[in-house]
């Protein structure tokens, strides 16, 4: 037994040198190094993933220094259609599930790997800095001379309206204002065109002294789930999976949960 001790310790220290690889390169299941990442890819999100993915691009470029990550932000409908229509994309990061299901659908993402579940968010108020209106909670809304809320065909719009229905809260449409997306809708009250807004809870704290936050109850909200895929057409599948990858890791996660989003 004595004399296998220095030969496990050998295979051992010859295992963990197969892994000691340069920065940007991926390696097989024997530990082999294998091509650099490099090239540029393109990621198709949600706007509401727009400050939560710029910083997550910062490191995943110091880890892969040779992948440029570009970016289409845009309400994950829209995008949707512009995949659909031809435009040039490696990834999609939805703000919901059936976006990408409707990709799967169209044959632009394989349903054999994908949606993978990227993070959970919840709806939240935004009101004018200080509050003037007073508003605490959904039913206070009526007070407002005009709600800011999203598309009806988009997600975070589909979601503000089950807020309002789990409320009970009936609202003339002349009294909504309706944006091509979240970040939209939340500036429609940062610069005064309207007196509330009912978007993601990320975007209210992204938007800091612009607007005050007014949660709302467990009750009334609703849990958002963004999904995240690689698209057939991706003219980069190997950097784009490991971009993937990365939102999905310990440190990708961490980083989504700086900016308010939930742990999957």
């Amino acid at each position: 037994m004595q004399v296998l001790k220095p030969l496990i310790a050998v295979g051992i220290s010859v295992v963990v040198s197969l892994f000691v690889v340069n920065r940007g390169e991926t390696v097989n299941q024997l530990g082999a190094p294998e091509k650099v990442l490099q090239g540029t890819i393109t990621v198709s999100a949600a706007s509401s993933l727009s400050d939560s993915f710029a910083e997550i691009a910062k490191v995943f470029h110091r880890e892969y220094p040779k992948v440029k990550v570009r970016f289409n932000f845009g309400s994950s409908s829209s995008l949707v259609a512009q995949i659909k229509s031809g435009a040039p994309s490696d990834v999609i990061a939805s703000a919901d599930l059936l976006s990408i299901e409707t990709l799967i659908k169209s044959g632009e993402v394989a349903r054999t790997s994908y949606p993978k579940i990227l993070a959970h968010n919840q709806m939240a108020i935004a009101v004018k800095p200080g509050n003037p209106l007073k508003i605490k909670t959904v039913s206070d809304l009526k007070k407002a001379k005009f709600l800011s809320l999203c598309g009806s065909t988009v997600p975070c719009g589909q979601y503000g309206a089950t807020v309002l229905k789990l409320a009970r809260l009936n609202l003339d449409e002349s009294k909504i204002t309706r944006a091509v997306d979240a970040k939209s809708a939340l500036n429609a009250v940062s610069v005064g065109d309207a007196d509330a807004a009912i978007v993601y809870l990320t975007d209210v704290l992204s938007a800091k002294k612009l607007v005050t936050l007014v949660k709302i109850p467990k009750a009334f909200n609703v849990e958002a789930v963004y999904g995240v895929a690689l698209l057939g057409k991706s003219s980069n599948r190997d950097a784009a999976a490991a971009f993937i990858d990365y939102l999905l890791s310990v440190k990708g996660q961490r980083l989504l949960q700086s900016f308010g989003f939930i742990k999957i």
